[in-house]
């Protein structure tokens, strides 16, 4: 890929009807496969280091902020996390419609989309602030943290504006990754988002060593990650696509109204699914009590980094299926949609399998004396079970979501979280955590993988009927 885009002044039909940009040859399947490849290792890559980041933060910062006031900064820091889906889908959305366009050359269109997504995202982050900087005198946060008077109280409203204030800082500048997923540019995001873990542990220890105070030290951690995103932002709209940069004048109304409903999709989409696979803690306390689900809360974790590992190793096919089935090569979709279930469950089986038999063990030396009693092998294999259906699912969701097409997960998530609540209730009593695990796979199996199925299926249907009109597809889907 060049740094600048080539100017497109046509988009001649193609091979199988599909539209081709003019100046910009279709990617072969090598190319596009090459593309993958690098995405998923840079994705991996930067992950680890994303992982490896606050293990050296940690330290540092517990020591030197004692424990109240790190106790303080994870408590806000925890907000954030609840806020996880304040973009409101609007970033999903962005990655969706920008992947077509770019296939098909359309940099005018592909530019108002992205000046309107970063306008509604500016705009939701400075209304939110100013929420927040409002609230700040007007609710008593050290109280509602549960600070003491005499401890760091007078910390906490600092503290809340330096965190909160970077985490919605970064709502519009993220939106930089979305584009380069877009833009097939998947190693590069990945690299800028592991150089911003590493700027984090520098100026942590910078700060730290120069005895900046607490406030500076919190600062200099959670202001990396936005610090990076707007020199990448910079990057990215000065030097590598001058054509796309967000500008005032790009704004559209009426691409804002679809690129909110859009969202508003992907919005809905991860709510449910969120609460799905997170709300077995909290009903196992309700049924069972808080030291179940503390129990039950710690295989989870185990657990998650599956979870983790399958996202990051599929995330990348998103844009690429975008690409691919804006230009119609939907036997490159099919094949390698094939490819990713086969290694995404292979993957996933084999730790999943070593849990089974060896998880009991793992808890022991990762907890001590302190860990659960022997847990029964019938809950490390329903969980096992969940995971590798997870893994089959995800390629599926990803040819769904390059199109937009969410109506099947939708309703598959929906009719998961119907079943599975009062089945995992019932069987929590009957069978105890391990009820609640087998619950959880089953309901997921007679669910949201055949909505993965049936959605998948239903891509292909209506890209082959309109594989012209990318406006027709979307109105079918």
């Amino acid at each position: 890929m060049t740094d600048q885009p080539v100017a497109h002044r046509a988009r001649p039909v193609g091979a199988a009807g599909s539209l081709v940009s003019e100046g910009s040859p279709p990617p072969t399947a090598t190319s596009r496969g090459r593309t993958l490849a690098v995405g998923i290792v840079s994705s991996l890559a930067g992950k680890a280091v994303g992982l490896a980041a606050p293990l050296v933060v940690t330290p540092l910062t517990f020591g030197y902020l004692g424990p109240e006031r790190y106790g303080l900064w994870m408590a806000v820091t925890s907000l954030t996390s609840m806020a996880l889906f304040a973009d409101f889908g609007l970033g999903n959305g962005l990655l969706t419609r920008l992947s077509r366009l770019r296939a098909e050359g359309d940099d005018r269109t592909a530019a108002r989309e992205i000046g309107t997504a970063y306008a509604l995202l500016a705009c939701a982050a400075l209304v939110l602030f100013a929420v927040l900087a409002g609230s700040v005198r007007l609710v008593d946060w050290p109280a509602l943290f549960g600070v003491p008077a005499a401890g760091v109280a007078g910390d906490v409203r600092p503290v809340m504006l330096v965190c909160l204030g970077a985490f919605l800082l970064n709502l519009p500048l993220a939106l930089v990754q979305r584009v380069q997923y877009a833009y097939q540019e998947v190693g590069r995001s990945n690299l800028w988002q592991a150089g911003g873990s590493l700027v984090s542990v520098a100026l942590v220890f910078l700060a730290v060593r120069a005895d900046l105070g607490p406030l500076p030290v919190i600062a200099a951690a959670v202001l990396a990650v936005p610090a990076t995103n707007l020199v990448n932002t910079i990057h990215l709209f000065g030097r590598r696509y001058p054509r796309l940069r967000p500008r005032l004048d790009a704004v559209d109304l009426a691409r804002a109204g679809g690129l909110l409903r859009l969202g508003v999709a992907f919005f809905a989409v991860s709510v449910l699914s969120s609460v799905a696979l997170n709300l077995d803690a909290f009903l196992v306390g309700r049924v069972l009590g808080l030291a179940e689900a503390a129990t039950y809360a710690v295989v989870l974790r185990l657990f998650a980094l599956l979870a983790l590992f399958v996202t990051l190793v599929n995330l990348p096919l998103w844009p690429a299926n975008g690409e691919a089935l804006a230009r119609g090569d939907l036997d490159w979709v099919r094949r390698t949609t094939a490819r990713m279930v086969c290694l995404s469950a292979a993957a996933v089986a084999v730790p999943a399998t070593g849990l089974v038999f060896f998880g009991n063990d793992l808890l022991r030396l990762w907890l001590g004396d302190d860990g659960p009693a022997r847990l029964p092998t019938g809950l490390f294999a329903a969980l096992a079970v969940g995971s590798v259906l997870l893994a089959c699912a995800a390629p599926l969701f990803m040819a769904q979501n390059s199109l937009g097409l969410l109506r099947p997960q939708l309703a598959g998530w929906s009719a998961c979280l119907a079943l599975s609540i009062p089945a995992k209730v019932y069987l929590a009593n009957a069978l105890g955590l391990t009820g609640v695990a087998v619950v959880a796979s089953l309901a997921y199996a007679v669910t949201v993988l055949p909505a993965a199925v049936l959605g998948y299926r239903r891509v292909l249907i209506v890209v082959s009927a309109h594989p012209t009109d990318p406006l027709e597809v979307c109105r079918h889907a």
